[in-house]
């Protein structure tokens, strides 16, 4: 872990795997006497511990928190930058939905995803994979993503965007050991980067290749950064620690559009609340042919594809 991901956390989580395994050795001569106090079933896993101990954060202790890391993220940017932490809104749901019949390829959407998030740029991390697909196939595996731009709007193509399909039975979220990514409220996965142990099962179990994992220190210039970020979506991420699209949640919690959706050229990308019986998604999904990938696995996205004209 660099030092700098220490300081923005005060305390991570893997120092307090780390300093709870020391512990329990030191005391592992009393452990014969407690044993039968290990078996009742009120003692809390060490997961269950941590995570109803970082549940207790009072609002000050995160006003703190959130200080100190713009006080980091300036450090190192040489830029001031604010950090939010909206929250789910009572009776919305997010879903995505995408016209295969009217995207062109173009991968605006990629880098538009890119600059708001503050994705590194040396090494490159996407969380929009393009994929471009024959006329007459849907065969993902036969498909690429890395085509030159002049390939873009192809007639005998199709190209779908893939990104993180905030599933509502989500496998990425179950395999994580240490519950630092989770499902809001809003249907919104989220990771805390802070928690992240960097173990990549949640990337493994991911069906859709939605989850990049930052082997190195992010390149990401002051110039690129955006100042306008959000704790669980796009402030500055760490080496070893995982991240992925989270439908722009400091935008949209705030009343906005995905970044993604707003430089589609074609109208290609809708975006809006499932509950809400009057939203272009709900009318979507109620008049249109939809479809979902791989919903054999039974994951449930809340990432639809159409392919109306």
């Amino acid at each position: 872990m660099s030092g700098d991901q220490k300081a923005c956390a005060g305390i991570s989580r893997r120092d307090f795997v780390t300093g709870a395994a020391v512990t329990l050795a030191s005391v592992g001569a009393g452990a014969a006497a407690l044993a039968p106090l290990m078996d009742a079933e009120e003692i809390p896993t060490a997961d269950e511990f941590i995570q109803k101990h970082y549940r207790r954060l009072t609002p000050a202790d995160k006003k703190e928190i959130f200080a100190r890391l713009e006080r980091e993220i300036e450090k190192q940017y040489g830029k001031k930058a604010t950090i939010c932490d909206p929250k789910p809104i009572d009776g919305v749901e997010f879903a995505y939905v995408l016209n295969i019949g009217r995207c062109i390829g173009c991968r605006r959407c990629v880098y538009a995803c890119m600059k708001e998030n503050n994705q590194s740029r040396d090494p490159q991390i996407q969380y929009i994979r393009v994929m471009k697909l024959k006329k007459g196939s849907v065969d993902l595996e036969t498909s690429v993503h890395d085509y030159p731009p002049e390939e873009a709007a192809d007639p005998n193509y199709f190209y779908m965007p893939v990104q993180c399909q905030q599933c509502r039975n989500p496998p990425c979220v179950k395999v994580c050991p240490v519950k630092a990514t989770w499902k809001e409220k809003d249907g919104i996965i989220v990771i805390d980067y802070n928690w992240c142990i960097g173990c990549r099962y949640c990337e493994a179990a991911c069906p859709y290749h939605a989850r990049r994992f930052n082997w190195s220190k992010p390149g990401l210039s002051s110039e690129d950064l955006n100042p306008d970020m959000g704790y669980l979506s796009n402030r500055p991420r760490y080496m070893g620690v995982m991240e992925k699209c989270t439908f722009c949640l400091h935008r949209t919690r705030e009343g906005r559009y995905p970044a993604c959706l707003e430089v589609c050229p074609t109208g290609a990308r809708k975006f809006g609340n499932l509950r809400d019986p009057d939203s272009e998604v709900r009318k979507i999904l109620e008049n249109e042919r939809v479809y979902v990938l791989k919903q054999d696995l039974g994951t449930l996205p809340k990432f639809y594809y159409v392919f109306a004209k």
